[in-house]
């Protein structure tokens, strides 16, 4: 099976701070790869190098391939990335309806109205503003954003963090599907149990 992401050797730094010390992961295509770790273990940091935000000083990351180690950090989502970052980061003065039509979408199967179809709750909110929508259609919202783009990877950092464990059920079924319809999976997570 080919690999989706390959990472190897990333040494990654804030400022004079050295965070990642030659990490390496490997995340094969059609498949969800969960990256587990304690609080302040480097899981946002790795992510964050992964979609070039963060550059790492040394190492190598490939996507689908390609040699992406040097990519801006628009190049590499604009290859296939998805990312839903820790927090959520939605625009809380937008609608719900803005927020998915912030992301420029991508040809493929994933729109507007599909993504009500999978959260039908972001259908009934669509005209609310993002602060005031619960944590997890917050996360609903992220999500659906990073699907407009038609990914081949969606990464995903801490989703379940904060929500109820009913929402955390849906979040995960998400994930699922995503994997079924062979989107490779990135998840970051403190723990995972095995749902999906």
């Amino acid at each position: 099976m080919s690999a989706a992401l390959t990472a190897e050797g990333l040494h990654t730094y804030y400022g004079k701070s050295h965070i990642l010390h030659g990490v390496g992961l490997e995340v094969a295509e059609g498949k969800i790869t969960a990256l587990l770790g304690r609080n302040g273990a480097g899981k946002t940091t790795t992510l964050r190098t992964l979609m070039g935000l963060t550059p790492a000083r040394q190492g190598r990351v490939s996507l689908f391939g390609a040699d992406v180690t040097r990519w801006p950090t628009y190049r590499i989502a604009a290859a296939g990335v998805g990312y839903v970052p820790e927090g959520r980061k939605i625009f809380a003065n937008l609608s719900v309806e803005e927020n998915l039509k912030v992301p420029l979408q991508r040809p493929g199967p994933w729109t507007i109205a599909r993504i009500y179809d999978l959260f039908p709750r972001l259908a009934e909110r669509r005209l609310n503003r993002g602060r005031q929508i619960s944590g997890g259609e917050q996360e609903m919202l992220a999500i659906g954003r990073a699907l407009l783009l038609n990914p081949r990877l969606l990464i995903l950092d801490e989703p379940s963090q904060g929500l109820a464990p009913l929402i955390v059920r849906d979040v995960f079924r998400v994930v699922s599907t995503m994997r079924d319809e062979g989107i490779s999976v990135l998840l970051v997570e403190q723990n995972v149990q095995p749902r999906m």
